[in-house]
């Protein structure tokens, strides 16, 4: 390697924060027997993929289910040793105004089929707007798997990818004359990005919706800490190091490029190459002297729009699943399926019908719980600023007011009735992600993928948005977007341009 000279025993990268792309960065370059040291300002590894007991209850902080192939053949490696359930069903949609309850299954077809049966007159247009989607999810692979790409194949292979490169989704719905009542049955999973249809980039969202239909999703056993024990385990192993209770508090550069951090102990770790975990919002806004920022990053941090947060009340039940009625693995519950008006809810924490997406993790996995009982999560998305008026002194009853309200607009939508069946509840707002993450702004995705800035304009800016030598991002603010595998395997990205710059 013609790496800058560091001493033996001084790492040769540092990876800011252990969030899953950063722990699969420290992974891949730890593994190729590069010295890399992780600092994480937590007690545990992880971020968002954690877990948390209370009472005889191990609750799981965010992972609703793995979708797709990719992240999922790459946690299978042998060196993770993780043991996997299948989620039985794509969704259950509850939408109240109009009464719809609707069972879509996994599988492409499988899924086809149920909307043309509950749509009459919608086989053409479905059929259409899901063949689109398996275009845009096979273009994907191919960009990623072809570097650089055949222009001419992409052209003549892809051609609808090229064509709704810069289209929303309803745009292509439009398009395919997918009728309205099609639309609010293919829409749930809109909540998985975070921007309503009328905005979100089509490609990603075709994208997602295909991966997750086409292979299923999974949970692991274990919470999804188990992901990242695992990864921590696996880079220990490999000689990597990882160090808790690490605080940066400054990322040190000279002359365009990083030579180092400080941490909050006054501790300075000199090292030519650093991955970021961390937003570039934190990076570019907190951790590098103003002065040596070039003015374009300023620019590119503030074009870009964080993604919303969530409220998640989190329920141990003393019944099992089968007693309350509990049916299903994941439920979708809202008002409508009108995603513009979703997203406007959001910014009001009064709102009385909010969207909710509530797992119920026994029905992937019967030995969640302790026998007998049941594990409900119910998450609400909801804009961090719809929580910056409460007084210290009103934050726990408003907290109490949100989850009883999301208890009841579950029990009223399903007919079931877990009120008095509730042993453990514990709920987590934005406040609480900043607290335990230090997510900025308490928010839990990354960078909204609005068509100007979705996966492929990310990707085709990156060599402009390289504002130091030797910096790299990962997790849910770099190109591939957020989600439990896209920051993951983001990690691996950061990792392999890593390693090219070492060997420049």
């Amino acid at each position: 390697m013609n790496s800058e000279t560091v001493a033996d025993d001084s790492p040769e990268v540092v990876v800011i924060g252990s969030g899953l792309g950063g722990l699969c960065a420290a992974y891949e370059l730890s593994k190729k027997g590069i010295r890399v040291l992780v600092l994480e300002r937590h007690n545990l590894p992880g971020g968002f993929s954690t877990s948390f007991v209370r009472g005889r209850f191990e609750f799981e902080t965010s992972l609703h289910e793995l979708g797709g192939a990719s992240a999922y053949e790459y946690l299978k490696n042998d060196d993770f040793q993780l043991e996997f359930k299948k989620v039985p069903e794509a969704y259950r949609l509850l939408l109240t105004e109009n009464g719809t309850d609707f069972l879509a299954p996994f599988g492409i077809k499988e899924f086809s089929d149920a909307i043309i049966k509950a749509v009459p007159g919608s086989e053409g247009p479905v059929k259409d707007f899901m063949k689109v989607c398996e275009e845009s999810f096979n273009a994907f692979t191919y960009l990623g798997d072809n570097s650089p790409p055949d222009p001419r194949l992409l052209f003549k292979k892809y051609g609808n990818f090229i064509r709704t490169g810069a289209a929303v989704t309803d745009e292509v719905a439009d398009a395919v004359k997918l009728p309205q009542a099609a639309r609010d049955l293919i829409y749930p999973y809109w909540c998985y990005l975070g921007v309503a249809t009328d905005k979100v980039s089509f490609s990603l969202w075709a994208s997602m919706i295909y991966s997750y239909l086409n292979f299923g999703a999974y949970i692991p056993k274990g919470r999804s800490h188990a992901f990242s024990v695992s990864f921590a385990r696996a880079i220990t192993e490999a000689g990597g190091e990882i160090r808790y209770n690490a605080e940066v508090s400054k990322l040190n550069t000279a002359e365009g490029r990083v030579n180092g951090v400080t941490l909050n102990s006054g501790e300075t770790i000199n090292c030519p190459h650093i991955v970021s975990n961390v937003s570039p919002h934190h990076v570019f806004g907190n951790l590098i002297d103003p002065a040596q920022v070039p003015s374009k990053a300023y620019k590119m941090v503030n074009a870009r729009k964080p993604g919303f947060s969530f409220f998640v009340v989190f329920l141990g039940l003393d019944a099992d699943r089968e007693t309350l009625g509990l049916t299903d693995y994941s439920y979708f519950i809202a008002p409508h399926m009108d995603t513009t008006r979703l997203v406007e809810s959001l910014k009001n924490r009064h709102d009385p019908n909010p969207m909710q997406a509530t797992i119920c993790l026994n029905a992937a996995d019967e030995s969640a719980s302790p026998q007998g009982t049941t594990i409900l999560s119910i998450t609400a998305g909801t804009d961090p600023k719809a929580w910056e008026d409460i007084d210290p002194w009103d934050y726990p009853r408003a907290k109490e007011e949100f989850a009883d309200l999301l208890i009841r607009q579950f029990e009223k939508a399903t007919g079931t009735e877990i009120r008095s069946h509730i042993e453990e509840i514990e709920t987590a707002s934005p406040e609480t992600f900043s607290r335990y993450t230090a997510a900025w702004d308490g928010t839990v995705y990354g960078y909204e993928p609005a068509p100007w800035d979705g996966i492929i304009p990310r990707v085709l800016a990156d060599n402009k948005e390289r504002f130091f030598k030797g910096l790299q991002f990962c997790g849910g603010n770099a190109s591939r977007t957020y989600g439990f595998g896209s920051s993951m395997l983001s990690g691996k990205t950061a990792a392999e341009k890593t390693i090219a710059e070492m060997n420049s």
